[in-house]
């Protein structure tokens, strides 16, 4: 996955009810994530024809992995990333710049990316329950079972 990330890459967390026509690219050692395979257009048709809303967070967020192997590097910046963007209770991420370079001959990967989130319905929730009355009283009914 990390040799196909490139600005403009969108990664969704794994486990979400996407549509089936969506493509998805996985490795074994994604986190959880996927990257879309779709060009960017097919998927922001996917997504809208299965009433699906595609949240974009604003506030970049960024990391810097220093590392000689660039495919290393560039998986653990991914990983910081993806640890930044559950922190805010999202479930994908859309990359905004990827850059190579060194600093006194040791290279670095810096990667820049804007948290998104996944779900259905227009209002956004963290828990992913949005405007979709099924999934509301699902989440309504785990809260119940938790205050008890």
């Amino acid at each position: 996955m990390t040799d196909t990330i490139t600005a403009g890459s969108i990664l969704v967390e794994k486990g979400r009810h996407l549509p089936k026509s969506l493509l998805l690219q996985t490795e074994p050692d994604s986190h959880g994530w996927a990257a879309v395979k779709d060009p960017r257009a097919t998927f922001e048709k996917t997504i809208q024809e299965a009433g699906l809303t595609f949240f974009f967070m604003a506030g970049e967020i960024r990391t810097t992995v220093f590392g000689f192997n660039r495919q290393n590097a560039l998986r653990a910046a991914l990983k910081r990333l993806i640890a930044g963007v559950k922190s805010q209770h999202c479930n994908s991420i859309e990359i905004t710049r990827v850059m190579g370079k060194s600093f006194l001959r040791v290279p670095y990967v810096s990667v820049s990316a804007h948290p998104r989130h996944l779900q259905k319905g227009i209002f956004f929730s963290a828990n992913g329950a949005g405007s979709d009355p099924e999934l509301v009283s699902q989440t309504q009914s785990e809260r119940k079972a938790n205050v008890s």
